[in-house]
């Protein structure tokens, strides 16, 4: 009786230690792995839009949505530089900050006193900037312009409302 007491004993045993397992490879997948965007996925998602968006509203001399929008465009560049600091061994986050700081200053001060004149001067100069760090990051044939003709936001009206 002690010897079947023991193999009884055993199984039990070892069924408990294998039910963990049986169970794992039954239950729930593991979860996959978060999204993470890529330099040229957050650039297109985010910035480009947003430069795009500021340059139509300072052609309908929107000046409050072109504010609206160039905080938006800051604070796309701010997360790009926080999530890709780095790429090869470029210094993006420096890039950035180096390049886009004073035209976006430029355009702040633009809008704050309606200046159509100086607006075309510092949205060319933040396009230009955009372009030199694209050079700098050996991505030149990845070229932006100043938009032209109608919005491809179709679905937006850009001229200021109407009080």
């Amino acid at each position: 009786m002690t010897s079947r007491r023991h193999a009884i004993a055993l199984a039990l045993a070892a069924s408990a230690l294998l039910m963990p397992l049986a169970a794992g490879s039954q239950g729930t997948p593991p979860s996959p792995s978060a999204y993470r965007p890529g330099l040229g996925d957050l650039m297109t998602m985010t910035v480009q839009p947003r430069h795009l968006k500021v340059g139509l509203a300072g052609q309908e001399r929107n000046w409050d949505y072109l504010t609206y929008e160039l905080h938006e465009l800051e604070e796309a560049l701010e997360r790009v530089a926080k999530f890709v600091p780095k790429w090869r061994e470029i210094d993006i986050a420096g890039l950035i900050v180096g390049s886009t700081k004073e035209p976006i200053e430029a355009l702040e001060e633009a809008a704050k006193k309606r200046d159509a004149a100086a607006f075309n001067e510092a949205y060319a100069r933040l396009t230009a900037a955009c372009n030199a760090c694209h050079q700098s990051a050996k991505v030149g044939m990845i070229a932006i312009q100043v938009p032209r003709g109608s919005s491809p936001f179709t679905n937006q009206d850009f001229r200021p409302a109407k009080p």
